[in-house]
């Protein structure tokens, strides 16, 4: 009998094929992206520490409309990006979370680099 396929875990093993060639470092954190139906997520994080330095998502104050659009993940990268900037971080590593670079999680990382994130 055919069992329907997880996309979630064939998700989780994109994501740890790539996670294995990325990695953020303190000059040059990782950029990470998750998104749900409901939300967007993203957080610049450095691997070698163990530290999240930024963080903003759909959920933070400021965000009336609904976050599981393109217009959200516009407002999250923008965000993220500015938080980080304010922190001194220019550059990163885009880790697009085993998602297609595409809809909201390409909104999300052409707003960052819009609002002056390198990656």
């Amino acid at each position: 009998m055919l069992q329907k396929e997880d996309k979630n875990k064939t998700r989780q093993k994109r994501h740890l094929r790539v996670r294995n060639h990325i990695i953020g470092t303190p000059e040059r954190p990782r950029l990470n992206v998750f998104r749900s139906l409901s939300n967007i997520y993203a957080q610049v994080i450095d691997d070698k520490n163990g530290v999240t330095l930024v963080a903003a998502s759909s959920q933070d104050k400021g965000f009336e409309s609904y976050g599981g659009n393109i217009e959200a993940a516009k407002a999250v990268g923008t965000a993220v990006a500015k938080k980080a900037l304010e922190k001194g971080i220019q550059t990163v590593v885009f880790d697009r979370g085993g998602y297609v670079y595409h809809g909201r999680v390409a909104a999300l990382a052409e707003a960052a680099r819009e609002a002056g994130l390198k990656f």
